[in-house]
């Protein structure tokens, strides 16, 4: 045997990956996850989750993968990612048998063949479709395994929903997800004292110790509204200085914030020493307006404003189905961020500067309204960026976002976490909620939830009902 192994050093070389997969002993415990395509295209890194449980990747999910391998959305970068990961695990060894992730708890991975076997999906929902050929992989899996459980995991919520029709277990990708959105960070406190002296100091002076108020380790610019017997004052906690500072309201672009919230909002966007803010509330409650005004008046300090959203399609009409160039193209998707620019201008009269110097910002495209779709590969520097809408990104798309800032750039997400046109996200897993939930805490970073509205009475009534 030590004979045949020296001579075929090839051989042992190709065939090593795949015997020290079989070699591996199984536990009756360890799972199969059956891995849906909307799981790749979500996070293609999402195979490296599954902790020392096995990952059968449907032959069908590759099929659908190469129709998104062409392209410069989030979408088709995930798809050529995956594919570039799965062939540097698989080396040479046939993918039709398990092949080690690569992890310390060791995970396997292996790509099925369509094998119907007994119960046809196919025939139950009376179409052949991926979606049912991937639950016949499902199907199969469980079958051939049957002292192991088998999970679907799919962010298709339909497939979700067929898979436990056929009796068949199937979950949601968790990973990226936030646990409880009630609980999602605020970015503000409200404290009531008895003893009015802290907030008559902070009147005087402007600023307090934070033992005063009774705070033991305030998170970083996390913003108060403080109560006492007779008064009250908004406050913020300075990082920096270890102080609880007080919190003026401001005028802006002759927008006046309406609540404390909004105050809380423009103090963040004007705040130099935060280079990343996010805005989360209802429609009506001034996210983009606040965050243009804010932006408009330290426009000076930046190269240039650079206002994006992403472009979702309605009714399957993808923006290349509209004529005109790319500007024609856009425009419809873009015409709520002009709507808050024209908002502003019309604050200004024609005759002053201020309604000018906004119209040439335009012209010479110191003011630039553009989709997320342009972002990938750019450099970001001496800009202050707006990204409206951001609950319609993943989470690989806002770091994506985020990783693009150069020197003195900062960044305005805004957004309402419960009202999403994607879907294969939720008030959970989209690119908002878990930015809020794992930036908060440093020093760069403030956010603010807009909790009343103030667009109109009808607006409101909406909300609520």
């Amino acid at each position: 045997m030590e004979k045949t192994s020296k001579s075929s050093k090839k051989t042992t070389s190709t065939t090593k990956p795949r015997t020290s997969a079989k070699s591996k002993k199984i536990s009756s415990e360890s799972k199969i996850f059956v891995i849906d395509t909307s799981v790749i295209l979500y996070n293609h890194d999402a195979i490296m989750s599954f902790e020392d449980n096995d990952v059968a990747i449907p032959i069908t999910v590759l099929e659908e993968l190469d129709q998104f391998k062409k392209g410069n959305d989030t979408k088709n970068f995930e798809a050529r990612e995956f594919t570039r990961k799965l062939d540097k695990l698989s080396h040479a060894t046939p993918l039709q048998d398990w092949v080690s992730l690569g992890t310390p708890k060791g995970g396997r991975i292996r790509v099925v063949m369509n094998k119907p076997n007994g119960l046809d999906a196919t025939v139950v929902f009376g179409e052949d479709k991926p979606d049912h050929r991937i639950l016949n992989t499902a199907i199969y899996m469980a079958r051939e395994n049957p002292d192991r459980r088998v999970v679907l995991v799919s962010k298709d919520i339909n497939l979700r929903l067929k898979a436990k029709s056929l009796n068949i277990a199937a979950e949601d990708f968790e990973t990226g997800k936030v646990k409880n959105v009630d609980e999602l960070y605020t970015g503000k406190i409200e404290i009531k004292i008895s003893d009015n002296a802290p907030i008559d100091k902070l009147y005087e002076k402007g600023s307090c110790s934070p033992s005063e108020l009774g705070l033991k380790d305030p998170v970083p610019n996390i913003y108060i509204i403080i109560k006492g017997e007779s008064a009250s004052v908004l406050a913020c906690y300075n990082s920096i200085t270890g102080n609880v500072e007080k919190v003026d309201k401001r005028t802006i672009q002759r927008i006046t914030p309406r609540n404390a919230e909004q105050v809380f909002a423009l103090d963040a966007i004007l705040n130099p020493d935060v280079k990343l803010v996010t805005l989360q509330g209802v429609a009506g409650t001034g996210k983009t307006l606040l965050a243009l005004a804010g932006a408009l008046e330290q426009r000076e300090n930046f190269e240039q404003l650079y206002v994006a959203r992403p472009i979702i399609p309605l009714s399957n009409r993808d923006i290349g189905f509209l004529p005109g160039d790319v500007g024609s193209k856009i425009s419809p998707y873009m015409e709520p961020l002009y709507d808050n620019l024209k908002f502003i201008h019309s604050q200004h009269k024609e005759r002053e500067k201020s309604f000018k110097n906004i119209t040439d910002a335009l012209e010479n495209e110191e003011i630039v309204v553009a989709p997320l779709a342009y972002i990938r590969g750019r450099s970001l520097s001496n800009i202050i960026f707006i990204i409206d809408e951001a609950q319609n990104l993943t989470p690989h798309e806002v770091k994506t976002i985020i990783t693009r800032a150069g020197e003195n750039t900062k960044m305005i997400f805004t957004g309402d976490i419960f009202q999403i046109d994607t879907p294969y996200l939720d008030s959970q897993s989209n690119g908002l909620s878990y930015l809020i939930d794992r930036v908060k805490g440093n020093k760069l970073y403030a956010h603010v939830r807009l909790e009343k509205g103030e667009r109109s009475e009808l607006a409101n009534l909406a909300n609520s009902l």
